[in-house]
């Protein structure tokens, strides 16, 4: 899904509810004055579901249903990303994959599943996301679900005018939908409200190493993710998602301890001085994979902060992440005291080395 958090809410509350209108969608929802503003853009999706109406019809494709692709605000956007990851995108390309027998074989599929999603509740989204956000916190985005050859969703130019993309994906539900646009609006929200001037200036003050292991403590923030598109530690992760996916999920998260120390291996490393930025770079994707340690022990780090000594601490442990690894031993210890199986902690050298004066 995203790299760390800059990678892996969004007046009036003006949020996409129903998304029962044309290529741009604001529906109007319960008021939380200036916190949200989100857009849901389906231009492309639209544009390129008509070329395939027409071609089942066996009307002509003309120069202007191809334009209405090109020029839809989420194809542009499409191709100004791809084009930043240096990432080959050119318009003859695109036609080829609009007219391959395997995209029109999914046209009614995918026509069904804009209809699908335009019925979410993605007001209910941004709530989730606001809820593991500062009460300060504002989130502005546009949401894009696109019909594209890869497969991948993803966010976009966080800083300046924050974006979701979303695979237009027949097998994702509704409520699966939600459940991913909140995960997402969570990332935007942290990027563009956190961590406070004050905590960046101290950061900056760090050496090297240590700056870099916090940007990777950053990471975690998949799982803070995690936690706020739940809807709360009580809440499995994959609660609306399919049965081999939860058991995957159940599965990694029974690696915590062996996953956590080969993080923290990770950071002692690089606090070392062991490692070149391309073998740290190497390093940390590993720890994305499907939901990796990112997720996983970011997660239950995060569920046992909040358990233990509330959400308001797992919220200062979210937006000044030099925090969350001592907070969450404190909480760790409490519970090793009373449990049959002990959570492995982080190592005092590894809390030193990210720790300022």
């Amino acid at each position: 899904m995203s790299l760390p958090i800059l990678r892996g809410v969004l007046g009036a509350f003006l949020v996409l509810g129903t998304f029962g209108c044309a290529s741009v969608c604001l529906a109007q929802s319960p008021i939380i004055p200036s916190a949200v503003n989100v857009q849901m853009v389906t231009d492309e999706a639209e544009a390129v579901l008509a070329i395939l109406t027409r071609r089942k019809a066996n009307q002509p494709i003309t120069e202007a249903d191809w334009q209405r692709v090109f020029s839809s605000e989420g194809y542009v956007r499409l191709k100004a990303r791809e084009t930043s990851m240096k990432r080959a995108f050119e318009d003859a390309d695109f036609k080829t994959f609009v007219f391959s027998d395997q995209t029109a074989e999914r046209a009614p599929a995918l026509e069904q599943t804009l209809a699908r999603w335009r019925n979410a509740d993605v007001t209910g989204a941004a709530r989730l996301a606001l809820a593991y956000l500062p009460k300060a916190a504002r989130i502005k985005a546009k949401i894009y679900p696109v019909i594209k050859p890869r497969e991948n969703s993803f966010v976009f130019d966080v800083k300046n005018d924050p974006a979701i993309f979303l695979y237009l994906d027949p097998a994702v539900s509704r409520e699966k939908f939600e459940n991913t646009v909140a995960h997402e609006l969570h990332h935007i929200g942290y990027a563009t409200n956190c961590p406070s001037k004050r905590t960046s200036d101290e950061i900056e003050k760090l050496a090297p190493a240590a700056r870099t292991v916090l940007t990777w403590i950053g990471g975690f923030g998949e799982g803070f993710a995690m936690l706020a598109a739940a809807g709360g530690p009580d809440i499995h992760p994959h609660a609306v998602s399919g049965p081999d996916e939860r058991a995957r999920w159940d599965r990694d998260v029974a690696n915590f301890n062996d996953d956590l120390k080969t993080v923290e291996a990770f950071f002692l490393d690089v606090l070392g001085n062991r490692l070149t930025p391309d073998q740290i770079q190497t390093k940390a994707s590993s720890f994305y994979g499907v939901q990796g340690p990112w997720y996983t022990v970011g997660w239950k780090m995060s569920v046992l902060i909040e358990k233990t000594f509330g959400r308001a601490k797992l919220l200062e442990c979210i937006c000044d992440q030099r925090k969350l690894l001592s907070t969450y031993n404190r909480a760790a210890a409490k519970h090793n005291r009373n449990a049959r199986e002990s959570l492995a902690v982080w190592s005092e050298a590894v809390i030193k080395g990210i720790k300022t004066k």
